[in-house]
């Protein structure tokens, strides 16, 4: 297959070493998002491994008791033997009252426990060097407030958008994949990054979005380990994978004449885009004419 570009295994060694480098070290980094993701949303529920409940509780909330038992129950559930921490819940329960606090020994509980970590000086965690502090967190769990809804979006989309860009600029040197299959390919993680994160504001308000969190972040990990591979293969392993390997028959079925099952879904893709205008025209005219009316005639009422 021709190509206006060189293929990453002529590139010059120094920068194949450069593009591994920069693969390696967000992969290791891909990783440990990954496990730290199971270290904190994963625990959610109070039970190790990622699953809707945690994603509900770390987003919706768990309507049915506070932010601090489920916290305590939850990712905290270590950091504290169970009787202490039944102490606590009891406490919570019975109305979080000022002068129990210490009667109780609650104090003393979190100031041994919790304080080595929430306190003045660390950033982005809860203060319970106070006690107005830790009340504020004996309020009903409605998980993720707005405000680090707000925060967290906006690091994530600028963040690993970067990342995308630079896997992304050094899978387009790929030869073995087509250039309708790159585009997909190159595309997709941003599609999956967009809707990651807009499904941790709908399932804020709706609990039935949590299956859209788990799906778009399975696919934009699996756009970035397709890149990943490709590319490191590519480089290093293009002989024995590609040419006396498994890749060859690969090769083989993307020179087909016929059209693959991808061939024709992309076909579809673009003629229905070819009618989203006059179908978008329609809506709005329908909406102008119909639903908008009806809208205007409520405000005046």
């Amino acid at each position: 297959m021709a190509s206006n570009f060189i293929p990453l295994k002529d590139h010059d060694t120094p920068i194949k070493v450069l593009f591994t480098g920069y693969l390696c070290t967000v992969g290791i980094g891909y990783l440990f998002a990954l496990i730290q993701i199971l270290f904190t949303h994963g625990m959610a529920d109070g039970k190790f491994g990622l699953s809707i409940d945690d994603i509900v509780y770390s987003y919706y909330g768990n309507r049915s008791g506070t932010v601090l038992e489920q916290k305590l129950n939850g990712s905290m559930k270590d950091n504290a033997p169970e009787q202490e921490r039944f102490k606590i819940m009891e406490w919570v329960r019975a109305g979080a009252d000022t002068d129990d606090y210490k009667d109780d020994g609650i104090e003393k509980i979190i100031e041994t426990r919790c304080v080595i970590c929430h306190n003045k000086e660390a950033s982005g965690i809860p203060d319970f060097t106070t006690l107005d502090g830790l009340k504020a967190y004996t309020a009903q769990d409605e998980g993720a407030t707005f405000a680090s809804l707000t925060r967290v979006s906006h690091v994530h989309m600028f963040g690993i958008s970067f990342i995308f860009m630079f896997v992304g600029l050094i899978f387009s040197f790929a030869e073995t994949t087509t250039t309708q299959y790159k585009c997909i390919a190159i595309g997709m993680p941003y599609v999956f990054l967009v809707a990651d994160i807009m499904s941790w504001w709908l399932t804020k308000i709706h609990p039935m979005f949590a299956w859209l969190v788990i799906f778009a972040g399975m696919g934009m990990g699996i756009s970035f380990m397709f890149m990943w591979v490709t590319s490191i293969l590519e480089m290093w392993l293009f002989k024995p994978v590609f040419i006396n390997g498994f890749g060859s028959r690969y090769l083989q079925w993307r020179d087909s004449p016929e059209a693959s099952v991808a061939d024709r879904i992309w076909a579809v893709v673009k003629t229905l885009a070819s009618q989203a205008k006059p179908a978008a025209a329609f809506v709005k005219e329908q909406w102008l004419k119909h639903a908008w009316p009806v809208i205007q005639g409520l405000f005046k009422k």
